[in-house]
């Protein structure tokens, strides 16, 4: 049986207890950190995006001169992050460091921070190990989870109520504001990209850890997919089979927050035209024309109506009915409107 060296962390045991090194300090290039990381995480770059092509470039040719190369990058980069960075730090600081996979980058800078008595620790495996975790986690932990579907038409204030609830001490697992998406043809929020599925599953791996498994989590009735995110497979498999709470708004106050969350569409009345250009299939030319229509002469309310009646409540109530199979159960929430004090009063009368 291998021992690690004592620089070196497992994965298992770095990932359960995060929370005990000072900083997590990720090496891998800007583009590696922006597609994903770990929770927390700092980026100190040892090699640029630009400086990773170019030694990866010579590596196919000269494995001897990209070393050369790239060591004196490194070097230089690891230079500029302690000029920058160690000043403040205490003898007793205690990060963990990685890369893609544990090796010459995260063991360079390791090797650095040790040299100074910094009590640096080098995750094994690295991120590799780290995404194998997260995967491997999601596929099991939902199995467990008390989920209570929160249902109801487009505009019914579901989202709302988990916020609700979450200020009240329940739990809740907002699934839309992890992928950045509000889950429809217009669901996009305004100068926010969607993560990438690996950024969206660690906001999930990090959300699903810290709850409380004996107690309930609130979740919105979501299809497979947000936007362009997957929900894990594990996680929407426990939500079928979870039982579910029917929202219930009167439609005024249904298309007054549909006025509030889409508002960004009145300065954009293009973007709005251009996107609802892909309803043509279910809905047909003409009817779509009458919706853009509506859109550019500034008459919201109308149009958010007739969006819910002929597009939004057909397709979402078919959809529910076939991925939610305990939704003829489902307890019927009556909300008179999305006020906050009678969204308080309904999450105060929901077991926590």
């Amino acid at each position: 049986m291998s021992t690690l060296p004592s620089h070196v962390v497992a994965a298992p045991e770095a990932l359960a207890e995060l929370g005990r090194f000072d900083a997590i300090v990720d090496v891998r290039t800007p583009a590696e950190f922006a597609e994903d990381h770990l929770p927390g995480a700092l980026n100190w770059p040892v090699l640029s995006n630009e400086e990773r092509i170019v030694v990866g470039t010579l590596y196919k040719s000269s494995p001897f001169e990209a070393r050369k190369i790239g060591a004196a990058m490194v070097a230089r980069n690891i230079a500029a992050h302690l000029d920058a960075h160690s000043a403040p730090l205490p003898k007793s600081w205690r990060p963990l460091v990685y890369c893609w996979r544990g090796g010459q980058r995260s063991g360079a800078m390791t090797w650095f921070l040790g040299q100074i008595g910094f009590k640096a620790r080098q995750l094994q495996g690295g991120y590799k190990a780290y995404r194998a975790q997260v995967r491997e986690d999601l596929a099991q932990w939902p199995a467990a989870l008390q989920l209570r579907l929160l249902c109801g038409r487009t505009g019914s204030g579901k989202t709302r109520l988990l916020q609700a609830l979450a200020a009240e001490g329940a739990q809740v697992l907002d699934l839309e504001a992890c992928a950045a998406h509000r889950g429809s043809v217009l669901g996009g929020l305004p100068g926010q990209p969607q993560p990438s599925q690996k950024r969206f599953d660690s906001l999930l791996w990090l959300r699903l850890r810290a709850l409380d498994k004996s107690r309930p989590i609130y979740i919105e009735s979501e299809s497979r997919k947000i936007g362009q995110l997957r929900v894990p497979e594990a996680l929407h498999e426990r939500m079928r089979a979870s039982p579910c709470l029917w929202l219930e708004l009167p439609e005024a106050a249904r298309v007054e927050l549909l006025l509030q969350d889409y508002e960004h569409f009145r300065a954009d009345p293009e973007g709005f035209c251009a996107l609802i250009d892909g309803l043509i299939t279910l809905r047909g030319r003409d009817t779509v024309r009458g919706w853009q229509a509506q859109a550019r002469a500034g008459d919201w309310a109308t149009l958010f109506a007739a969006l819910m009646r002929e597009h939004y409540d057909p397709g979402y109530e078919r959809s529910l009915q076939g991925h939610f199979p305990q939704l003829a159960q489902a307890r019927r929430l009556e909300l008179a409107s999305a006020e906050p004090a009678a969204l308080q009063d309904l999450a105060r009368q929901l077991p926590t």
